[in-house]
């Protein structure tokens, strides 16, 4: 955890987003980090039920499924803006760090939540 800290902080730690992050996150107990982090990982796996069940990318269900995710990152983490957003599902399937851990719930999984923020982005 602590290599991705330290990458983040050299990737991102001039940001506006990054210095809230580290604002908002600074008392987190074990317990908020976990509850955190495992909310994300949940919508993951609801975009692979969404994904698994037929739907498309610009189906009501994904496109809520975005709306979710974008709010949880500002509620938990920082305040989650449309370019961020999109900036992030590029990040999904171009880092194999991120396509493998969102994969888990299901081969292309990390492809539809991508390719449903991507939609999701340009109709606002």
């Amino acid at each position: 955890m602590k290599n991705y800290e330290t990458e983040a902080r050299e990737r991102w730690g001039n940001t506006d987003a990054y210095r809230e992050h580290t604002k908002k996150t600074a008392n987190y107990t074990n317990e908020k980090w976990s509850k955190a982090n495992d909310g994300l990982m949940a919508i993951f796996a609801e975009f692979a039920a969404c994904k698994d069940s037929g739907a498309s990318a610009d189906s009501a269900e994904a496109q809520t499924l975005v709306a979710k995710l974008q709010a949880h990152i500002t509620a938990n983490y920082y305040t989650c803006t449309d370019e961020i957003l999109a900036g992030l599902g590029k990040m999904y399937v171009a880092d194999e760090r991120f396509k493998k851990n969102i994969d888990k719930y299901g081969e292309g999984t990390a492809e539809f939540a991508a390719e449903g923020i991507r939609i999701y982005v340009e109709n606002k």
